[in-house]
């Protein structure tokens, strides 16, 4: 399915596998930084005659080279029928070979189909071989000049939209029926309780979780094919008692849930067009990508087992050991948990150092969805390492930021300095994003999100201090620590550094498998084969996403004519989405002139989120239209929501705090020192986040107060200062911080009052006098024992950081 590393001369072992059985992969856990033997290989030589055309040169090159070994399809196909690996005379296994491969469509290859069924395959899963397979076939067609992978659109199998069962929105139902035996025997492995929590949390305490985790295993049309009704009839899952007994039971209760779910059917005033499910789909091309320099690439299209598969076909196979939580995604990943990771052997990942160091530069070139923008660490979403700071190389994340170690002759063991995205910028989210890091011995470092470079820096050096004993890790380091948490949705390691040109182009392929859905629409627009086409894929486990919808006709020689397209939605199950509606507002005409023969005409460039109900295999999706040519469907104005009842509030205090800002200015009103003296500036600048943000009275703390202390002495000492000999006595400064607070609207406000004119609302003037007492009993104290200056400042200190000042 992947370009192998062009040129690379195949490794064959010297122990030949007796017969074409060749053993697969383990799925044992793996051990930091465990060292194991590959068995002894050695070159495979060729002595026949030398190809007689260029084509033949390729075939050896890309094929012949990489198969012909004892452990893949050389134990048996040098001499047995058909002999494509014959030793004797490339010349002649080119011409046996031509009558398995198509090189227009490599996947389509009987080389490939055979293995995909089961044909001896050299790993423990027949689709890693048939996927390396394809590899070798497509860069065969590359080299030869073949067009590889072209999509060709064909009508599909014409579908009516059919009626449905879709899950309901509550989980009563599914709580009396289905949960009981779910929870009674799922739960001590499938909840997050459990020592040992497996996703799917079937077995939740928490129903609600317990039901979303169920919904894609259900069947409600067949419940017999339901997920968790054959996990225990075909594969004898973890049976409580007896395993067949087991899953008639379960069916019974997914029988009994799916009779209390009505039918849904389409509502017959809609303009709807022909049903699709995901796999009536074309497939869309995984080409188009620049892989010709990779040495590992793990696209995790297994979808299941203890082990994700190197894909290069390029030996030692660079397979990841899973534990720990990591999960299989649907749509092509793996999602780590806490304390998951993906790890190599330490020999296999021997490959990296010998590849790379040969060409001291490389690049790194993954699809990830971090969980969240709050891990740092970093938190290590590749490394390739021997423990928490010692490493080759690094991949991580800190809070919105990729981090990119690389351990060369100017840098540490743990390859610091690293390269990392701005701060400011926030370049890392928590979406789907592509992420590549290169490293060249003159031109230095990079890191490309999205198709766009966001950071480089000029480090240079080489790789002489690298360490071939580490062991490549995803989601953790060797020993566990700096976990990182989200998904990986495809990962590749080349030993050359990308140009930005490259990046471009894999960012554009995108990742994972994708369909072109062909939703007919002839009966409406008049025009023969007439279809809307989305690119679509499963997103996750929980959405499908849809991607730029185009209209075309299949026939070469169709009229369009002018069609009217308003309003275009998605339908899943019977009945429009309730989310998602991406295409509600498009109002676009068709027209001869906007449209292309062969290519059709863009409708959107825009793409949307459906989520997923029953799986790929089961939910049906179709597309209903506001307009579509002559045909109309009156929408009904949807009713605007109820408001919600206004909750009782707790009542306001009927006086508030002042927040940083008001106190830094009424200190600066009272004192008449300006807020940008940078005397007071540099405290203000220091305490500004520990004085009060909010003006509820109710969230001051004491810590507030504290930092207005601190303020009202600095802006007292300045005040004082800047007096010198020209300060007042005590009672002319007592009466000028009074005076100054009262002409500034600042007194009265706490409930204290300076005013000397009787007012009902106000504490009457001994209250003032009160006030002026105990701040002439302060002045006295303090100037006793410390002079006159300390006397001033205390006092006005005092005065300007009360509650008559601070409260409002």
């Amino acid at each position: 399915m992947r370009h192998p590393f062009a040129g690379l001369v195949a490794l064959v072992s010297v122990l030949l596998l007796a017969g074409c059985g060749g053993g697969g992969g383990g799925g044992a856990a793996t051990v930091a930084n465990q060292d194991t033997s590959n068995d002894a290989i050695a070159e495979v030589v060729y002595s026949g005659p030398n190809p007689t055309t260029t084509d033949v040169q390729n075939y050896k090159t890309y094929v012949w080279d990489n198969l012909n070994s004892g452990e893949r399809c050389g134990a048996c196909h040098t001499n047995q029928a058909p002999s494509f690996l014959r030793s004797d005379d490339i010349n002649q296994a080119y011409a046996q070979a031509n009558a398995l491969v198509d090189l227009n469509i490599p996947g389509d290859s009987r080389l490939v189909t055979k293995v995909a069924e089961g044909h001896n395959c050299w790993e423990s899963v027949s689709s890693v071989c048939a996927d390396i397979i394809t590899g070798f076939i497509e860069s065969w067609a590359a080299a030869s000049g073949s067009v590889s992978n072209t999509i060709t659109l064909t009508d599909p199998l014409l579908k009516d939209v059919g009626d449905s069962k879709n899950f309901p929105q509550d989980a009563l139902d599914f709580e009396t029926t289905v949960y009981p035996m779910l929870n009674t025997y799922c739960a001590g492995c499938h909840s997050e309780e459990a020592a040992t929590g497996q996703q799917p949390f079937i077995g939740s305490s928490d129903v609600a979780v317990a039901y979303e985790a169920a919904k894609t295993r259900i069947d409600l049309t067949t419940p017999g094919n339901s997920r968790l009704v054959l996990r225990l009839r075909n594969e004898f899952h973890n049976c409580w008692t007896d395993c067949i007994e087991n899953a008639d039971a379960l069916q019974l209760a997914i029988a009994e849930f799916s009779a209390q779910v009505p039918v849904t059917s389409v509502n017959p005033e809609l303009v709807i067009s022909r049903a699709m499910e995901l796999y009536d789909g074309v497939t869309a091309s995984s080409g188009g990508r620049v892989e010709s320099n990779a040495v590992a690439i793990w696209d995790f299209s297994t979808g299941e087992g203890s082990v994700a598969y190197d894909k290069t076909g390029i030996e030692p196979a660079l397979n990841l050991s899973l534990s720990g939580d990591v999960q299989w995604l649907g749509a092509y990943g793996l999602s780590f948990g806490p304390g998951g990771r993906a790890q190599a052997l330490t020999a296999d990942s021997g490959k990296l150092y010998d590849m790379i160091a040969s060409t001291g530069e490389f690049s790194l070139e993954a699809w990830v969805v971090p969980a969240n923008v709050s891990q740092e660490g970093p938190a290590r979403i590749v490394s390739y390492s021997g423990a928490a700071d010692s490493r080759n190389f690094m991949l991580g994340q800190t809070l919105y930021n990729y981090d990119f170690y690389t351990r060369s002759s100017v840098s540490d063991a743990n390859g610091s300095p690293g390269l990392s995205t701005l701060d400011d910028d926030e370049v890392l989210q928590a979406t789907l994003q592509h992420v590549v890091a290169t490293f060249h011995p003159v031109s230095g470092r990079k890191l490309y999100v999205n198709g766009e470079l966001v950071a480089e820096d000029a480090t240079v050096g080489n790789f002489n201090a690298w360490d071939s004993s580490f062991a490549l890790v995803l989601g953790a380091e060797v020993d566990g620590q700096y976990g990182w948490e989200g998904l990986i949705r495809f990962l590749a390691v080349y030993n050359r550094a990308m140009s930005e040109e490259d990046v471009a182009t894999n960012f554009d392929a995108g990742v994972g498998e994708r369909y072109y859905l062909m939703f007919n629409i002839e009966e409406h627009v008049d025009v023969p084969r007439a279809y809307v086409v989305f690119e679509v894929s499963q997103f996750d486990d929980y959405a499908y996403l849809f991607a730029e919808p185009f209209f075309i006709s299949l026939d070469a020689n169709a009229n369009i004519g002018n069609i009217n397209l308003e309003g275009m939605y998605l339908g899943v199950n019977g009945r429009e989405s309730p989310v998602g509606q991406a295409f509600s507002n498009l109002s676009v005409n068709i027209t001869d002139a906007s449209y292309q023969p062969g290519i059709g005409q863009p409708l959107s460039a825009a793409g949307t989120l459906v989520p997923l109900e029953f799986g790929p295999g089961e939910d049906q999706f179709f597309l209903s239209f506001d307009r579509l040519a002559n045909n109309q469907y009156s929408r009904p104005e949807a009713e605007a929501p109820a408001l919600a009842e206004q909750a009782d509030q707790e009542p306001a205090p009927d006086i508030g705090f002042k927040n940083f800002a008001e106190i830094n200015e009424t200190l600066a009103a009272i004192t008449q020192v300006p807020i940008t003296d940078a005397r007071v500036a540099a405290t203000f600048s220091t305490i500004e986040q520990q004085l009060p943000s909010v003006e509820n009275i109710n969230s001051f703390l004491s810590s507030h107060q504290m930092a207005v202390t601190q303020l009202a002495v600095a802006y007292c000492n300045a005040m004082v200062t800047d007096a010198g000999a020209g300060l007042p006595s005590r009672d002319g400064l007592i009466d000028s911080l009074l005076t100054a607070m009262l002409a500034n609207g600042l007194a009265g406000n706490g409930g204290a009052t300076i005013a000397s004119q009787p007012d009902p609302d106000q504490p009457d003037e001994s209250a003032a006098n009160s006030v002026r007492d105990e701040l002439a009993n302060l002045h006295d104290r303090i100037s006793a024992a410390s002079g006159t200056s300390a006397a001033a400042i205390a006092t006005c200190a005092a005065a300007a950081g009360s509650a008559l000042a601070t409260l409002q």
